[in-house]
C-alpha cells in the first residue's frame, strides 16, 4: 500500500470529517430512512430514496477517509529547515510578470486548498519548486504561457 504524503494539519482535518460522518451523519441518515419507511410505499417515496442517497454518499466517503488516514505518511514541516523547497514548506513567491506577491504551503493532495494557501504538492506550481531555492525563477506551465516566478522566501513551521 502506498504512503501518502500529508501535514498534521491535513490528517486532523480528515479524521475530524470521519469522526463527524460516522458519529453524527451516519445516525441522522438512519433515523431519516427509519422515517420515511414509516411512510408507506417505498418505491413513490421520495424522501426514501433520498436517505438512501445520502447514506450511500455517507459510506463511500468514510471508506475513502478510513482509507486515506490508514495510509497517511505524516510529514512534520517544523523539523525541516534550509531554504530549499520540499514538501511542508511555506514559500513567499513574486510573479515576474505582475509583480504579484503569493504565499503558499506544499500540502498533500487530499489536503490541498488554494484559497486557503494550501498547495497540492502535485500541482504544477509546486512540482516546479520543488527543489529550488530561494533567489531562483522558476517557470510553470499555464493555460495562458508558461509564467515566471521567482522564491522570495522558503520557511518551515
Amino acid at each position: 500500500m502506498q504512503k501518502i504524503p500529508m501535514t498534521r494539519g491535513g490528517l486532523a482535518r480528515l479524521e475530524d470529517e470521519l469522526r463527524q460522518l460516522k458519529s453524527v451523519d451516519r445516525p441522522a441518515v438512519i433515523r431519516a430512512i427509519a422515517e420515511a419507511r414509516e411512510h408507506g410505499d417505498l418505491s413513490e417515496n421520495a424522501e426514501y430514496h433520498a436517505a438512501r442517497d445520502r447514506q450511500s454518499f455517507i459510506e463511500g466517503r468514510i471508506m475513502e477517509l478510513e482509507e486515506l488516514v490508514s495510509t497517511a505518511d505524516v510529514i512534520d514541516p517544523s523539523t525541516l529547515s534550509g531554504d530549499q523547497v520540499k514538501f511542508g514548506a511555506h514559500i513567499e513567491l513574486v510573479d515576474e510578470e505582475t509583480d504579484k506577491e503569493s504565499a503558499y504551503q506544499i500540502v498533500g493532495v487530499h489536503e490541498a486548498d488554494i484559497k486557503q494557501g494550501l498547495l497540492s504538492v502535485s500541482s504544477p506550481l509546486a512540482k516546479s519548486l520543488i527543489g529550488k531555492s530561494v533567489g531562483d525563477s522558476v517557470a510553470v506551465p499555464a493555460p495562458g504561457g508558461d509564467r515566471t516566478y521567482e522564491i522570495l522566501k522558503v520557511t518551515y513551521k
